[in-house]
């Protein structure tokens, strides 16, 4: 294979396709458009807001023509005025889930759940699924560890690894990439153990992406982005009702950048995303979506993580002194990848009491992985604490002599049948969700190795050029093909299979209309196979695998005086298999791990939340206990899994406000402080905070129209993130600093359609660290600014 040097300009298809979708298609649509309404003014339920209050940052009262109140006429004949409160769409407590399973709304579910909503991925001018999360409490991202180097989207919830764990509209994305945010609508993270309603895994939560979708209207939405790092961008969301029926929307990205801070790394990327709905307004409706995204970009492995002599624990590099911008890959590495998704969603309403959801995905997933994987050993940190720093090498093969480059081709299916109804026995009321959810996940790698081991580079002074490296073809160099401690050998070809059959059942009781408990229960099977074969011939071929049933309950206790607050009490379950992650671990199976009993999680929340003002703000409180018992663990070095038996805990509080505080002026801020620890296993480890969890984090964005509507009016807004120091490893060793991020927007409308918009991203250009693993650390941007044009017809 040859060689593959990295790219110094811009590639011209993704930048052409984001600019011909910003800007070409709005001629022939404004004057039609013009005549339309905003798409989410015809949202399905009323607890959805407006685009027009996104518009406007407020709260507003409107009678169902238009503003103002409506006059009706009591019984006796007398006149009243009847008003209907649009909430605030900063207030995420009337924000919807996304999909049949979970119906309620975000206050009536009884759970802890954030939401990063529209208008603040607008304001923010977010661009992937991991800049949106930043706003979440809890939510940390991973390097990635072993023999494969998987990357991607590796997301932990409250320390525990998420990375299966992602969801669209309630179906599981299988893929391993790096998500663009151009088809969202809104993001929900549902923390704490949820396998009644998701299956296995869930041990922090779930990651659910609602997606746009048709509705009865018109619009043309375009962008386009240009700032700090090269940074090119155009988006498109187009939305057209053909019939009363049928509508269809389209929305697409072209994406080029770098990164700010980080010397060679950058991402190549576009994305379509087709989708059609059949019934619209009608009692049965059938919605197809398509989703498609190809990025090219280059792996950040970060920098390593070393312990000064006498030093309690060790810290990254850079706080050391060394460059932030170093970057120590070679000219081979890259990260190609190819997502597609079809989507079919059936609604019927069979009738008032009963309605019937079916939900299938099938998803295809290419990637080519190439990456070099740092490590500064023993020798290593001696030079470098020494009195001549600059003599100091690193390894980029990591522990393991690898990763290996690999060709990965994964397919999956994923079928959800569902029923929701509602009745009553005598004075009870019911709802009753069941169904059935069968999935499964086909993954296939084939793995390459150079011809010879790659050499290390300086640590001060890097360079990506390594002279007389080269690439073997398929089948050639089997010896020099990594191999795990306690994996399967020096294998070509890596292939990996999941099926999982569950069925869920739940029943919501109210025994008063201010009283009812839920409770339910999710069986799954779960059946895995693993092999490794060709390669090396001195190691025997694999064939490996394993079967679990698990039961998972659920029940909560949930007190709603009324409809703007409830006070909810939650227990709930997780199992988590080992063999659970087959598209995104480098080894699934092992021959001493495929016995490994599954972790299991217990979930205890007591929680409040209350929509006040008439829906413009939205409290939420809550305190609670995540138990995880027979944790799996990855060796930062080799990357296998253990099971060290761990008990672990976390423990803590989460609160929330979001919503309008007084005119023009929104806010949505959260704050958590948690409580970890190691509480038995490993002798070592017990008594030591669980590896990725701050003790206290949180987060705030506020913004204030001046002069809203008027010629001179503006946006100003911006707020921090923070979140405390953490520990790297389980016997708290190593660990990296404090993230505090300053960010801020200015924006300002020229009229009714067009909109200019200025971002500005870690203001204090604040040395800080986004991809966390054991050791290794990836720095995050630099200071960096973005400008935006915007167009709405």
């Amino acid at each position: 294979m040859g060689s593959s040097p990295i790219r110094h300009h811009l590639n011209p298809v993704p930048l052409a396709v984001g600019l011909a979708m910003s800007w070409n298609v709005l001629p022939a649509l404004a004057d039609d458009a013009q005549q339309s309404q905003d798409p989410a003014s015809h949202s399905h339920t009323a607890k959805n807001n407006t685009q027009q209050a996104e518009h406007d940052g407020a709260a507003s009262l409107t009678n169902a023509k238009g503003k103002g109140p409506e006059t009706l006429k009591r019984a006796d004949g007398t006149e009243v005025e009847q008003w209907t409160v649009v909430a605030s769409p900063m207030n995420t407590l009337r924000s919807s889930i996304g999909f049949s399973r979970m119906q309620d709304d975000v206050l009536h579910t009884p759970q802890t759940i954030n939401v990063v909503p529209q208008i603040l991925m607008q304001q923010q001018n977010v661009k992937s699924l991991d800049e949106a999360l930043k706003n979440v409490p809890g939510i940390t991202a991973s390097v990635g560890e072993g023999e494969g180097g998987m990357s991607g989207d590796q997301f932990l919830i409250r320390g525990f690894a998420a990375q299966n764990d992602i969801y669209e509209n309630g179906l599981r994305d299988f893929g391993v990439y790096t998500r663009d945010s151009f088809d969202y609508d809104h993001i929900t993270v549902i923390k704490g153990p949820s396998s009644q309603v998701f299956g296995n895994g869930t041990t922090g939560g779930a990651i659910n992406i609602t997606t746009k979708t048709p509705y009865a209207g018109n619009h043309v939405n375009a962008s386009f982005s240009g700032g700090s790092g090269a940074y090119y961008r155009g988006t498109l969301d187009v939305n057209h009702k053909i019939t009363d029926t049928i509508a269809v929307r389209l929305t697409g990205m072209g994406n080029e950048n770098n990164m700010v801070g980080r010397d060679y790394i950058y991402s190549h990327r576009w994305g379509i995303a087709p989708s059609i709905i059949f019934g619209l307004g009608k009692k049965v409706n059938y919605t197809i979506e398509y989703f498609h995204q190809t990025d090219n970009r280059i792996p950040d492995y970060g920098v390593p993580v070393v312990t000064k002599p006498g030093a309690a624990y060790g810290k990254p590099v850079t706080e050391y002194g060394v460059n932030r911008n170093n970057w120590y890959g070679t000219t081979y590495d890259q990260d190609n990848t190819s997502t597609d998704m079809l989507t079919g969603r059936l609604q019927w309403e069979v009738n008032k009491y009963v309605t019937v959801y079916n939900d299938t995905r099938g998803g295809l997933y290419s990637r080519y992985y190439s990456a070099s994987q740092e490590a500064c050993g023993t020798a290593c940190t001696n030079a470098f604490f020494s009195s001549n720093p600059a003599s100091a090498m690193i390894s980029r093969n990591g522990g393991l002599g690898g990763p290996n480059p690999y060709q990965q081709d994964d397919w999956s299916v994923q079928n959800v049948a569902s029923a929701v109804a509602n009745f009553n026995t005598g004075k009870i009321r019911h709802q009753i969700i069941g169904g059935v959810d069968i999935e499964h996940l086909y993954d296939r790698r084939r793995n390459y190795a150079y011809a010879s081991t790659r050499p290390g580079t300086s640590l001060l002074n890097p360079s990506m050029y390594v002279p007389g490296l080269a690439l073997c073809g398929a089948g050639e160099c089997a010896s020099n093909l990594t191999n795990m401690p306690n994996g399967v050998g020096r294998k070509e070809w890596k292939t990996g299979d999941a099926t999982d059959v569950g069925a869920f059942l739940s029943d919501q009781i109210w025994f008063v209309p201010w009283f009812s408990v839920k409770a339910g229960f999710r069986w799954d099977h779960w059946n895995s196979h693993y092999n490794a074969t060709g390669g090396d011939a001195s190691t025997a071929d694999t064939h490996l695998g394993q079967k679990q049933d698990t039961f998972n309950p659920n029940v909560s206790l949930m007190y709603t005086p009324n409809d703007h607050a409830m006070v909810y009490f939650n227990w709930a379950e997780s199992t988590t298999p080992l063999g659970l992650y087959v598209a995104n671990s480098s080894e699934p199976l092992t021959p001493k791990n495929q016995k490994f009993a599954p972790e299991r999680s217990k979930l205890y929340e007591l929680g409040a939340k209350y929509s006040a003002f008439h829906d413009r703000i939205g409290f939420t409180a809550s305190i609670f206990r995540l138990e995880k018992g027979n944790s799996l663990l990855t060796d930062p070095s080799t990357g296998s899994v253990s099971s060290s038996g761990d008990t672990q805990r976390n423990q803590g509080i989460e609160l929330s406000v979001s919503g309008q505080i007084l005119k023009n002026w929104n806010v949505i801020a959260t704050y958590a402080r948690y409580d970890s620890l190691t509480t038995g296993g490993t002798a070592k480890d017990i008594g030591k905070q669980v590896q990725y969890v701050p003790r206290n984090q949180a987060t705030v964005w506020s913004t204030y129209e001046i002069a809203p509507k008027k010629a001179y009016n503006l946006l100003v807004g911006g707020g921090v993130t923070w979140r405390e120091g953490v520990f790297l490893d389980t016997a708290n060793t190593a660990r990296v600093p404090a993230n505090v991020e300053f960010d801020a927007v200015v924006s300002h409308h020229f009229d009714d359609h067009w909109k200019v918009s200025m971002n500005g991203y870690n203001l204090a250009n604040r040395l800080n660290y986004g991809n966390l693993f054991s050791n290794r650390v990836t720095p995050s941007i630099g200071r960096a600014f973005l400008f935006n044009l915007a167009a709405s017809y």
